[in-house]
């Protein structure tokens, strides 16, 4: 058989197709996904993709994405791990990827097993591409298997990988980071958060739905193309909190940006500045008698803000204002 020969690669726009997808796809898609895109312009068979601490006796996997291949495989190798020289070449060196055509290079009679191994789950032509810390021995790699022996790889298709594998990874790494927003977005239902990010002039580059839900709830003619007004105004005048009716807007300026967290507004953005200080000293379990020896207070005056406190926010017992500050982060 000839060796494989992908179509010609336009790889700026592949590199574009696997960011979008590390931002489209959950988890639990994602790296199937990237191999299928792989798979179209360096065509394989099977493949594994994880990390590993690399010792002596072979690689001592952490975590592993098995594509178009199973666990018995894996299951196989390990017996057998400590004889394969061809990933030993590869790992413990940084961004490397490397070629192999497993009867050629495992042709000693010492490796007979792994050549066995090999042929029965069909890594006859094998690509491995690692990033591996010398330091830790910790390993992130790609291996791509061909089972047809004579498709054998092209010197042109291992640059190809090398080039790519450095965005693969990164594209995981940022579908992973999704990944625990989206988590994180589910712990603060009760308060949702949302981010935008704007120019100075107002103009949207970024806004994510709970951003553009609390601003409607504040403006509710608001079109989405820019800030309201007011927002632009405040932000302009070098404002690092905006108060609304609805919302609660936090401006953070940087390279000529603004970068911008919103989220409901709620009982406790009605105390004052010397009652957020009480209130974080209740909750640290300070009694009313050393909050008014640190803020030279008397007892009684103390004892009427907590008093206060309690009343603004509806609260009753500590667990309800700890809860009740919470929604005001």
């Amino acid at each position: 058989m000839d060796n494989f020969r992908g179509p010609p690669v336009d790889f700026s726009t592949l590199l574009l197709r696997l960011y979008r997808l590390s931002q489209e796809l959950p988890i639990q898609h994602f790296q199937d996904a990237v191999l299928a895109q792989i798979k179209q312009v360096l065509p394989f068979d099977s493949s594994v993709w994880g990390t590993a601490t690399t010792t002596p006796w072979g690689i001592d996997i952490h975590t592993v994405h098995l594509h178009e291949t199973s666990q018995e495989m894996l299951q196989a190798y390990e017996p057998l791990k400590h004889l394969d020289s061809a990933a030993a070449t590869v790992f413990d060196k940084r961004y490397v990827t490397r070629v192999f055509h497993a009867d050629s290079w495992f042709s000693s009679p010492e490796t007979r097993g792994l050549r066995d191994f090999l042929r029965r789950f069909g890594h006859a032509n094998i690509f491995i591409a690692a990033d591996s810390n010398p330091s830790t021995h910790f390993v992130h790699w790609i291996s791509l298997f061909r089972a047809d022996q004579e498709a054998h790889a092209t010197e042109d298709q291992r640059l190809l990988l090398a080039q790519l594998t450095p965005h693969v990874m990164q594209a995981l790494a940022l579908n992973r980071v999704l990944h625990l927003d989206h988590l994180e977005a589910a712990d603060k239902a009760l308060s949702p958060h949302g981010c935008a990010i704007a120019d100075v002039r107002g103009v949207l580059y970024h806004a994510d739905p709970q951003f553009n839900a609390l601003v409607q709830a504040e403006w509710s003619g608001w079109t989405g193309h820019a800030l309201p007004a007011p927002l632009v105004d405040a932000a302009s005048l070098g404002a690092a909190r905006f108060v609304g009716r609805a919302l609660v807007l936090r401006v953070y300026v940087e390279h000529g940006l603004l970068f911008l967290k919103a989220r409901a507004r709620c009982l406790a953005d009605q105390l004052t500045a010397r009652e957020w200080t009480i209130a974080r000293r209740i909750v640290q379990g300070e009694s009313h008698k050393a909050i008014a020896l640190a803020l030279e207070r008397s007892p009684a005056t103390v004892r009427n803000q907590i008093q206060s406190i309690y009343e603004k926010l509806k609260v009753s017992s500590i667990a309800m204002l700890i809860e009740a500050l919470r929604r005001a982060e």
